[in-house]
């Protein structure tokens, strides 16, 4: 006797992966704010019932797509080179950040520049997000140690800055206004660079906290 075709066991395990491939074209044709569950269901040509068994909302699916793009963005940093001195890990990390918001545009706007469902609701959402930023602070705690709550405001305090640096950079990066300003010849393929080293010499400058007086 022919064995039963698998297909009524994978049917819902692959609907709900393909929910979040419809989501994020749908999201790059016409933006987050037309996202719906019905357009999801039709892309994929199913009931329009059908991405409710899986994403109870809209909320839910969008959750789920800005998870993975955390996670995929955590995995590009965890790519960084590893060194003794993590002054150099952290230049590596800001060359694979500027490099996933640059090749990844839509995931780098849909996690910091999309408003969030509310993240009480969606722990997963939040711990990949907060694990990001923990690969950050996991170098500077390096640092600076993090045994004092001194320390640890430190840690907090320069993931702050080199976060807001690195984030203001691949954001202009990605603005249609950088066609416009008329930098000067051969100053936009070096704006990475400069930025990663005027950083460096920022921390270099300010030292670990045990030397902050």
């Amino acid at each position: 006797m022919q064995a039963m075709s698998p297909k009524r066991e994978t049917e819902p395990l692959d609907v709900k992966e393909a929910c979040v491939q419809a989501a994020r074209e749908a999201i790059a044709e016409n933006g987050i704010e037309q996202l719906s569950l019905r357009d999801v269901a039709r892309r994929l040509g199913v009931s329009h019932q059908a991405p409710y068994k899986h994403y109870p909302s809209r909320d839910h699916l969008i959750a789920e797509v800005m998870r993975r793009c955390f996670v995929g963005f955590a995995a590009q940093l965890d790519r960084r080179t590893p060194s003794d001195d993590p002054d150099e890990e952290l230049a590596s990390m800001g060359q694979l950040y500027l490099a996933y918001a640059q090749s990844h545009p839509l995931e780098y706007r849909l996690m910091f520049g999309t408003p969030w469902p509310p993240a009480a609701e969606f722990p997963e959402l939040l711990a990949a997000a907060k694990h990001s930023f923990d690969v950050l602070r996991g170098v500077l705690s390096r640092r600076h140690g993090e045994r004092t709550a001194a320390q640890r405001q430190a840690v907090d305090l320069d993931a702050m800055f080199i976060w807001s640096c690195v984030h203001g950079m691949a954001t202009l990066m990605q603005s249609t206004c950088m066609e416009h300003i008329q930098l000067a010849p051969k100053v936009a393929p070096q704006l990475g660079a400069h930025l990663l080293e005027m950083i460096s010499r920022a921390m270099a400058a300010a030292g670990p906290q045990a030397e902050r007086k």
